[in-house]
């Protein structure tokens, strides 16, 4: 009897030393707060999504605390200190080059669109560059369209935002603010608060959701609506390369799965969700809102039409046809823009 235990033991513990050995933890280093809805309604529940689509087989642990800054995590996945991040390519100027598609103005009225559209034309049209080759990418993604938020006055034209201190992101925000006008401080979203609570800012470039997430809807009381958006921002998701390719080829398709299109959707429902309470919030708030007039977009066209020039010149040395992909951006995102009203 005792030999009959000892072997049904030594099964038991040779079985769950199995099933451990055949369970996959891979980290997720995120440098936004645990209740932004990024991390809350996108990253987690891809996470989930992970899980069950491996059946349990791969796990994604968020670490309780970020690597490093936000323009590091690009790096931080490429060597490995973590195995999965996310971050945005503005915030490391001159490394990339192509994400500017996105970023133009008059992108998109939906994140959906936007993030759907970006994720295929990128597949279509500009993978073959290679500016990811050094890791897996997972996904792309842009938040809703970005408007103008500021304490001072009502913008509704170039000259208002001249000598306006606002934050901004970097990219095509960055470039699209300079030229209107306004004094750019480039730094993340996460240091707004600061920044325009001590008076260094006058106000910021966001979308709808991110002023009450970022609880500065009391500070910046006057905001302007730009149809399709005054610019928009482009995120990435990421794996460590040789961390994805140790993986078995089941998990890997299982994790393809539920990244990718279906990523940017889940990215791009969220953003629209919280475009909209956000509104209302600032609404609700009592701020001034206004929507750009037509000479206002008109100035705005003008000041962005040599930044798109100079990004096709960039895409045709890196062997992109840059005009094909951004009709394509822009027709598809209009038509998912379509789409999700109907």
């Amino acid at each position: 009897m005792k030999t009959i235990l000892r072997v049904a033991a030594t099964a038991t513990l040779a079985l769950l030393a199995t099933q451990a050995s055949a369970e996959t933890r891979l980290t997720m280093s995120s440098w936004l707060p645990s209740g932004h809805p990024l991390v809350k309604d996108v990253m987690k529940p891809w996470i989930k999504n992970v899980e069950e689509a491996t059946d349990g087989r791969v796990k994604i642990i968020m670490l309780p605390s970020a690597l490093g800054h936000p323009k590091v995590h690009y790096d931080i996945a490429r060597e490995g200190q973590a195995d999965i991040t996310y971050s945005a390519h503005g915030y490391t100027p001159g490394r990339f080059k192509l994400y500017k598609m996105v970023e133009f103005p008059f992108g998109g009225d939906s994140a959906v669109g936007t993030s759907v559209a970006y994720w295929n034309v990128y597949n279509d049209y500009l993978k073959p560059a290679g500016e990811h080759k050094d890791v897996k990418l997972l996904g792309l993604f842009t938040h809703g369209p970005g408007h103008i938020h500021n304490s001072k006055r009502t913008v509704n034209a170039a000259s208002d935002l001249k000598g306006l201190k606002m934050r901004v992101g970097g990219g095509i925000m960055n470039d699209m603010a300079t030229e209107l006008g306004a004094v750019t401080l480039q730094k993340p979203s996460s240091s707004t608060y600061e920044l325009v609570s001590s008076g260094v800012a006058d106000g910021t470039l966001f979308p709808l959701e991110s002023v009450p997430a970022f609880n500065i809807q009391d500070k910046t009381t006057h905001t302007t609506l730009v149809p399709g958006g005054l610019y928009n921002f482009s995120f990435f998701l990421v794996m460590n390369r040789d961390r994805f390719a140790d993986l078995p080829e089941e998990d890997r398709k299982a994790i393809e799965s539920v990244s990718g299109e279906a990523f940017a959707r889940l990215a791009g429902k969220m953003w629209d969700t919280q475009d909209a309470k956000g509104l209302e919030a600032i609404q609700a708030n009592g701020n001034e809102v206004v929507t750009a007039n037509e000479a206002f977009l008109t100035e705005i066209r003008n000041a962005s039409a040599p930044m798109e020039a100079e990004w096709l010149k960039t895409a045709a040395k890196l062997g992109v046809d840059g005009k094909a992909a951004l009709e394509a951006f822009r027709k598809q995102s209009h038509q998912q823009d379509v789409a999700q009203t109907r």
